[in-house]
């Protein structure tokens, strides 16, 4: 990739990763605030704005990084699945999209009712303790993936058939054996 596509695209990765850090801090801001506040409006905003805003600013955010991730991933020298640390964050990136999709965005429609009937002033019960564990999950993993990208731990993937990959591995223990036999 020439260089200036290639930086292109790293700053779109890194803004959208950026981003992605900052719908989990406002995440994690308003859930605090919504178990912990002692105003009912206050947390009743707060659930709504979770209820109403937060999946697709997050989900845009993981999906343009993943994208952005896999256009450096095939136009550079790190590949998809050449490095550990590459296919580690691609894992995690797609991990992560797919919770919100499949566990946060479905429960997202209650919580902003919640947040609405408690701004109504009604005595209402829900429990939210979900809500406390996709910030904390999401924070310690898109955390892991930008030490990982600075790091670049564990090296190269071993690939079979290749130089270092076990089926060459096997045919020269096999050599080695055969030579031994010989006479």
């Amino acid at each position: 990739m020439v260089p200036v596509y290639r930086k292109f695209w790293l700053v779109l990765h890194i803004v959208s990763a950026s981003a992605w850090i900052g719908v989990d801090v406002m995440v994690a801001v308003l859930v605090g605030v919504g178990a912990l506040s002692d105003d009912s409006a206050r947390r009743g905003l707060a659930y709504q704005a979770l209820g109403s805003f937060l999946v697709w600013p997050m989900l845009v955010s993981g999906l343009v990084c993943l994208v952005t991730g896999l256009v450096l991933g095939l136009g550079t020298k790190w590949g998809l699945v050449r490095y550990w640390w590459v296919a580690v964050k691609l894992v995690l990136n797609v991990a992560l999209c797919t919770l919100i999709l499949l566990l946060l965005r479905p429960s997202m429609p209650e919580v902003a009712a919640y947040g609405r009937s408690l701004s109504a002033g009604e005595a209402v019960t829900f429990d939210v303790s979900s809500l406390v564990m996709p910030p904390v999950v999401s924070l310690t993993l898109l955390s892991v993936a930008t030490v990982l990208s600075v790091y670049k731990p564990w090296g190269r993937i071993r690939q079979l058939g290749g130089p270092g990959g076990r089926a060459a591995q096997r045919a020269r223990q096999a050599t080695a054996k055969s030579a031994a036999r010989t006479p």
